[in-house]
């Protein structure tokens, strides 16, 4: 299965800090967040990806590019393991990356794919958003997603439950649970108030898109924000009978989208890490 990675956004709510460095390179420790997203596409068995960026984000396809004079000089200097884990990703994944000309939205962005992808389905990973795990034997979401899709076909959708109070920020799931972490959609609503909303499983930044998505996308009028919103197409879906369906995902969600979330995401990361949490906790300590 192909891979696809949205990643075109502004990063308004990363501003300034996202002015010249695309949001999605923004660092979390040593790698960039965007990274993080490849790999998990590429654990999941996905050796093409797309990334649908625009002509001020051209440093996150740098980023996946060979440079061979970087590369030459840390071999001269025997500190090429300081790129070991791109390199090693290069290995395994084959990065195209196709611009969105205009800002039109998710669903805009996700249909600049449409001749790449073909008639298959597709990974859609939203790449300003990485996951994590506690335990070896919790998958991350893409792999959660495609084993569903290939017992049950169609779209899916990964959902997450949110508090009441966060609710407006996202679009909301609606169905039957028909098995624990499992729905069968018939409805989604973008951003409802919370009295309107159906649930509290809110869309998780990871999809299973069908084929038919495209020729969704392109009947897809603009919705919320006056942009095309995957969440309306993806309710075509449900409207014209195709399967679609929720899994509840068992990795925990990290949005880098805005200063507080990406630092607390870096802290996060950093005290699993054995030999550096003891350093930054007694720097903390010295703070107060």
């Amino acid at each position: 299965m192909k891979a696809i990675i949205p990643a075109a956004g502004w990063g308004t709510r990363m501003l300034p800090a996202a002015k010249a460095v695309p949001k999605e390179l923004l660092p979390v420790l040593d790698r960039p967040t965007i990274q993080y997203v490849v790999e998990e596409a590429v654990a999941a068995g996905c050796a093409d990806v797309l990334l649908i960026t625009q002509r001020d984000k051209r440093a996150i396809e740098d980023h996946f590019d060979r440079n061979a004079e970087l590369e030459a000089r840390l071999t001269a200097s025997n500190k090429i393991e300081l790129l070991a884990s791109v390199l090693k990703l290069a290995e395994h994944v084959q990065i195209h990356a196709v611009r969105q000309a205009e800002q039109r939205g998710l669903g805009h962005a996700v249909l600049q794919a449409a001749a790449h992808v073909g008639n298959a389905p597709c990974l859609c990973l939203l790449g300003d958003t990485i996951f994590s795990t506690s335990a070896t034997d919790v998958p991350l979401p893409s792999a959660q997603l495609i084993n569903a899709h290939h017992k049950l076909g169609g779209t899916i959708i990964g959902l997450e439950e949110v508090p009441a109070e966060k609710v407006g920020r996202y679009g909301i799931a609606g169905g039957a649970m028909i098995s624990p972490g499992l729905m069968k959609l018939s409805t989604l609503i973008e951003k409802p108030t919370v009295e309107s909303a159906p649930s509290r499983l809110a869309i998780a930044a990871r999809y299973v898109l069908a084929p038919s998505i495209f020729s969704h996308l392109q009947k897809t009028p603009p919705g919320k924000g006056n942009e095309i919103q995957l969440t309306d197409a993806i309710r075509l879906s449900i409207d014209a009978g195709e399967p679609v369906h929720g899994v509840v995902l068992s990795a925990r969600r990290h949005d880098i989208g805005n200063p507080l979330d990406w630092l607390l995401t870096n802290i996060i990361y950093a005290s699993r890490d054995p030999t550096l949490w003891p350093r930054i906790k007694a720097m903390v300590a010295e703070l107060h």
